[in-house]
């Protein structure tokens, strides 16, 4: 019987410890994934359903995009896209952000707090070129603004820039018109570069420490002095190439 106390008694004191809380937590975690699979195989069709209409709203916003890039070339005759990327959320991240939000598993509540399900990241030449393709999307009358972050004029503490969009778009079914939100990020392409080794070097290690930290954030630092400086290059080149242009106008008349 003492035995059995003092066997109860450590592990309820393991429990209420740290790594107690952690095993709670992973024990709510799977629970939480578990109850989630057992409704989608419920409800599996409006599921599938509603990825279904943020993939179609994805498609929209990507043509958008391709139409702008090529109408650019013909003025211009120069692509202010450099690529596009596009994807929508798995399961998992779906699942992961209603339990960190304490929210219900429904395609109702994806639809109402979730803005980030269907994302678009639009990698530019120039910084100049990011503004300029947000304002012809946002000109477009079947786009509607819901939120705008721009991290290029007020960068994140660790130095990320970006301009963040979430944009409304409407998707024409058999027998309705729907209306989709899509996340649109543009970047140009040492902003893209800098984030994407950001990721991999710091968040998949699981390794922060202030030395990291302040080199990483010098780096975004030097990466957008470097995009101001090829932005002015720019246009000091299309300055030069003016009466250049001018001149063989006048020659071929």
């Amino acid at each position: 019987m003492e035995q059995r106390k003092r066997i109860f008694g450590a592990l309820d004191d393991l429990m209420r410890s740290p790594i107690g809380e952690r095993l709670r937590e992973r024990m709510f975690r799977e629970l939480s994934t578990k109850e989630i699979h057992d409704m989608l195989q419920k409800e599996q069709k409006p599921y599938k359903e509603l990825m279904a209409y943020y993939q179609c709203a994805l498609m929209e916003v990507e043509t958008k995009f391709r139409v702008l890039n090529e109408q650019f070339s013909l003025v211009h005759d120069r692509n202010p896209i450099e690529s596009i990327k596009t994807r929508v959320k798995s399961l998992e991240s779906i699942t992961e952000k209603l339990n960190r939000r304490n929210l219900p598993f429904s395609t109702q509540s994806i639809e109402e707090n979730l803005t980030d399900i269907a994302g678009i990241r639009i990698i530019c030449s120039f910084r100049e070129d990011i503004y300029f393709l947000a304002d012809c999307l946002l000109e477009q009358d079947d786009v509607t603004l819901v939120q705008r972050k721009d991290y290029i004029e007020n960068p994140k503490e660790n130095g990320y820039r970006s301009l963040h969009l979430i944009v409304e778009v409407p998707i024409f079914l058999e027998h309705k018109k729907k209306m989709m939100k899509v996340e649109v990020q543009l970047r140009t392409i040492a902003m893209d570069f800098w984030a994407s080794l950001e990721h991999k070097l710091k968040y998949k290690k699981d390794i922060v420490s202030d030395q990291l930290t302040a080199d990483l954030k010098l780096c975004a630092d030097e990466s957008a002095a470097l995009d101001l400086k090829m932005d002015r290059i720019r246009k000091e080149i299309e300055v030069l190439k003016t009466p250049l242009a001018k001149a063989e106008d006048g020659k071929s008349q």
